[in-house]
């Protein structure tokens, strides 16, 4: 038991999850920020309606690709297993990736808005994939801040986007398509890379009954030989689950001993991204403008905003195992709130006092720090942690869906509240922030350094499913488990 409390750092779980991390979420963050410095005038004169049309379209194909991506995450990560999808899910960065490249020299916008949609199926799969892999091949008293690896190379993605942008390095019409086939080079380098690492034990061991190469790839996670007492675990772990036969999807929304859980990832991935957070960097650049910052220089306070994020999740990575999931996510969701309703009266007195626009600009930076240590980490880390082995893939998938479908609703809708509220439309993702507080702080339970059986007790209560039938799990060795777990569900 201290083993297993005590597990280190290896090089080979670190190094697994910088190249996941890299190969796939950094794409994610990349193409979030590579769209908002174009060169608009690329195709000659065109009517500003038509304009704003095709900007709209080839912004929003993005979160549809990660829509139909998300609903690919179950059928592939047990097909194919963690590792495999995150190998196959690159073709839908290197096709899209030459695809961008071409389309200055084929002069067609078409083929951006269709490579657009084909690498938000990338995002769709690598949201949800990095996390599942790298939650189930670290250890638990880790889990927390490797979980937080794929958020933190999706603000870095941002941020080198953001960098790049700037006018006179690729924000203009020669370096555009350059900047926009970029993304294909990290999935070509987790191409290369990422064979070398081990699948998930979990899932070897789990979906596949192949012990072997489990305790294999265990031993190399670890860095030692003995790994009976995890390989013990997940067996216990499998036992539990036989009673409850595979689950899809559709089976995942009746089972009583889910239900919380289920529940808790659709809160927490609708407020993670209806809290605001795309609304306030498309609100970024007119808020620092109004502030007197000259337009020339909007870029570089927008690349500074950028490192603000980047720097926060690092911080978020090294707190993360010794605040727990709870804390950071009530902190971060407070603060997001607090700074959206300053941010309202902010821009409602903008234009009557002097040194209002600067507190804006405050306000920004400062929901940009609430978001980046708890609602925009945190999620895929309990989701990880909430799940046992069968039910994480479906899960996952509906957390994916909620997440992009409430991705692609904010880009859509975000235009209309701002032209129709104003400054107010601020007040209703404080509201949001609120709500999604209030119900993190009565449902979710601490996941800290607890096993993804454990959690599944911490639930159980809730569930009203039979907690004694889920404690005896523990205890009971072999035969007797599985009649006990009938019991439960």
């Amino acid at each position: 038991k201290e083993k297993m409390d005590m597990e280190k750092m290896t090089l080979i779980l670190a190094a697994a999850a910088l190249i996941a991390g890299f190969g796939s979420s950094f794409q994610y963050g990349y193409n979030v920020a590579v769209i908002n410095s174009p060169a608009p005038d690329r195709y000659g004169p065109m009517s500003d309606n038509l304009l704003t049309l095709l900007w709209s379209v080839t912004v929003s194909m993005y979160p549809l690709g990660g829509f139909f991506g998300s609903l690919m995450v179950a059928p592939l990560v047990n097909k194919f297993g963690r590792k495999g999808t995150l190998l196959f899910n690159n073709i839908f960065s290197i096709v899209p990736a030459i695809m961008m490249g071409v389309s200055e020299v084929a002069g067609s916008f078409e083929i951006i808005i269709a490579a657009r949609f084909i690498v938000g199926i990338c995002a769709g799969l690598s949201s949800n994939v990095v996390p599942m892999y790298l939650g189930e091949i670290a250890p638990k008293n880790y889990r927390g801040a490797i979980g937080i690896v794929p958020q933190l190379f999706i603000t870095v993605g941002i941020l080198v986007a953001q960098v790049f942008g700037i006018r006179n390095i690729l924000g203009n019409m020669e370096g555009w398509p350059i900047m926009l086939s970029f993304t294909g080079i990290p999935a070509a380098i987790q191409l290369m890379l990422l064979p070398f690492f081990p699948e998930s034990p979990r899932y070897m061991l789990i979906q596949k009954g192949d012990e072997k190469t489990a305790r294999k790839g265990l031993q190399r996670l670890r860095g030692w030989e003995d790994v009976d007492e995890e390989l013990c675990e997940m067996r216990v772990e499998e036992q539990s689950e036989r009673a409850e036969g595979r689950l899809s999807v559709l089976n995942l929304f009746t089972f009583r001993s889910l239900r919380w859980q289920l529940l808790s990832v659709i809160f927490m991935n609708m407020g993670q991204q209806l809290s605001g957070v795309n609304a306030i960097y498309y609100y970024a650049d007119s808020i620092y403008s109004s502030a007197g910052v000259a337009d020339d220089h909007v870029q570089y306070v927008t690349v500074g905003t950028g490192a603000v994020n980047v720097f926060m999740t690092i911080a978020a990575v090294f707190i993360v195992e010794k605040s727990g999931r709870k804390l950071l996510l009530l902190i971060g969701f407070g603060v997001c709130c607090g700074a959206c309703v300053l941010l309202t009266i902010a821009l409602y007195f903008q234009t009557t006092l002097d040194w209002i626009p600067y507190v804006s600009i405050v306000c920004v930076i400062i929901y940009v720090i609430g978001h980046a240590i708890g609602p925009s980490p945190i999620p895929t880390v309990i989701t990880t942690e909430m799940f046992r082995q069968s039910s994480r893939p479906p899960a996952f998938m509906v957390a994916g869906t909620v997440h992009w479908l409430s991705n692609f609703t904010v880009g859509l809708v975000f235009p209309f509240l701002e032209s129709g509220l104003g400054a107010y439309s601020f007040i209703i993702f404080a509201c949001i922030c609120l709500a999604t507080l209030i119900y993190i702080w009565v449902v979710i339970p601490e996941t800290k350094n607890k096993t993804f059986l454990e959690t599944s007790m911490l639930f159980a209560h809730r569930n009203k499913v039979d907690i004694v039938a889920e404690a005896e799990i523990k205890e009971t060795g072999g035969e007797s488990i599985v009649q006990h777990v009938q019991t439960a569900f």
